[in-house]
């Protein structure tokens, strides 16, 4: 005779398993396709969704004016450095604009692709590549805007609206939606349907003022921040005498081989190029003594053992090559990329030793136990009286962006060494200068910080006020 089924037993049994039960008559997507694919049901989906059902919401859909993609096969031979910021997905920093790699369109052509102009306030997300569901809304620095295919870009009917809604697609509840919906099979993406059909929960017309007034006291702090550290640029561009300084860039170099080949091994003639001579020449000259960046600094070479089952890991797109901030993403350890290895501690230098991300250079500004690197990291440690914040200063104004080219090795993935760096010569800055550039950086990183604490500051406000469902 069969035992009688026991349901309590059976959820025990099922408990820590990652598994759920779905009704194949519930098993369909947000855009009401059928969706059989078992990573769509994980339980923290499934859980997040049953959340939201519980909820009044409207498609994201409602909201906007129109929901795309962005212009289909622009040539960068349309490329400017003025005119209509041209919004790609190398530029969303989730949740802001990296304003430090846009490239510009001109009015002509914003005119004749004027179906894909967005205004600021609206929203822009990656849809296709290695930063695929993230989103940003786009700041008041400009007036007008226009998008790459690879972004989708939803005009907003209503801008008030911007702050919440990019608070929400931050909060767990959006976030999940976003990566949810990515397309599993081959090369993932966001579809355009699936954007169109996430589900917003209603909140009343008070809480998208108090979201909006929050928004905006965090784009305000991150312009100051920003005028704080171009004021300590300044500050060392001129003490060396290099503020509107350009090096010759005269193609032909003539060496002779025993100043050439025989002194560095390189026969590449990128290598010669008469303006790496000028910048050395240049740094050299100024009228206080340099030394190399391996006598101030020690290297961090810790590895990571892997013991945790999860760690914070900052990769080279985590640096905003804008304004030198870095994030992580907690990642467990065996979703881990190859190149996870190195233990990052507080005031680590990060410096880029990948060719497409000159400039990535950061200051770890976070106490955390389980933190750890790209090894495509040159990672640095004061251990003289050498400010750390002046040597971030000084890797990412473009003279030694520029320099460090001289160094790639490697065709496919240019790449350069750690001992190059290294051996990299830096300016003796007196101490009152030092001084003076770190304070600037302290300064500007400390409102960075405040940002960073007024957006967690909004998310859980969203989450708190879905959870208690102050609704209209």
């Amino acid at each position: 005779m069969s035992s009688p089924f026991d349901e309590l037993k059976y959820k025990e049994l099922l408990e820590g398993l990652e598994i759920s039960e779905v009704m194949l008559s519930e098993a369909i997507s947000i855009t009401g396709d059928r969706r059989l694919d078992s990573e769509y049901y994980l339980k923290k989906y499934v859980h997040l969704d049953n959340v939201l059902k519980q909820k009044e919401t409207i498609p994201f859909k409602d909201y906007c004016n129109f929901i795309k993609k962005g212009i289909f096969d622009l040539s960068p031979e349309n490329y400017q450095t003025s005119g209509i910021p041209f919004i790609r997905t190398s530029e969303i920093k989730n949740p802001q604009i990296d304003f430090s790699t846009t490239v510009f369109i001109d009015t002509k052509t914003h005119r004749e692709n004027c179906k894909t102009s967005l205004k600021s306030r609206d929203l822009v997300f990656t849809k296709i590549g290695a930063y695929i569901g993230d989103v940003a809304m786009l700041p008041s620095n400009y007036s007008d805007y226009n998008f790459s295919q690879n972004v989708a870009g939803a005009s907003l009917k209503n801008k008030i609206n911007g702050p919440y809604l990019l608070a929400f697609f931050l909060s767990e509840l959006g976030k999940s939606q976003i990566l949810r919906s990515l397309m599993l099979s081959g090369q993932g993406k966001l579809e355009l349907d699936d954007i169109r059909n996430y589900k917003i929960p209603t909140v009343s017309d008070v809480f998208k003022q108090q979201m909006s007034e929050i928004f905006n006291q965090i784009e305000l702090t991150q312009i100051q921040s920003k005028k704080l550290y171009s004021e300590a640029e300044k500050i060392l561009l001129s003490e060396l005498g290099l503020k509107d300084w350009q090096p010759n860039n005269n193609p032909v170099n003539i060496k002779q081989l025993k100043e050439s080949f025989w002194a560095s091994g390189r026969l590449d003639a990128e290598y010669y190029q008469s303006k790496y001579d000028e910048i050395e020449e240049k740094i050299k000259s100024y009228s206080c003594e340099f030394d190399l960046v391996r006598n101030l600094f020690s290297q961090n070479t810790d590895v990571c053992d892997y013991s945790e089952p999860a760690y914070n890991y900052i990769e080279i797109g985590d640096i905003n090559i804008g304004d030198g901030s870095a994030n992580y993403n907690l990642v467990s350890t065996e979703n881990l990329p190859d190149n996870a290895k190195r233990v990052l501690h507080k005031n680590d230098v990060l410096v880029s030793k990948v060719r497409p991300y000159r400039g990535a250079v950061s200051i770890v500004d976070f106490d955390d136990e389980k933190l750890i690197g790209s090894g495509a990291f040159t990672v640095l440690h004061e251990k003289t009286s050498y400010k750390k914040e002046v040597l971030q200063i000084l890797l990412r104004t473009q003279i030694y962006k520029d320099w460090l080219l001289k160094w790639n090795v490697g065709s496919s993935y240019p790449v350069i060494k750690d001992e190059d760096i290294m051996n990299l010569p830096i300016p003796l800055f007196p101490n009152t200068v030092q001084t003076e550039i770190a304070e600037y950086v302290q300064k500007s990183m400390s409102l960075r910080g405040e940002a960073k604490k007024l957006l967690d500051q909004a998310k859980r406000m969203v989450e708190k006020e879905i959870e208690e469902g102050n609704i209209d």
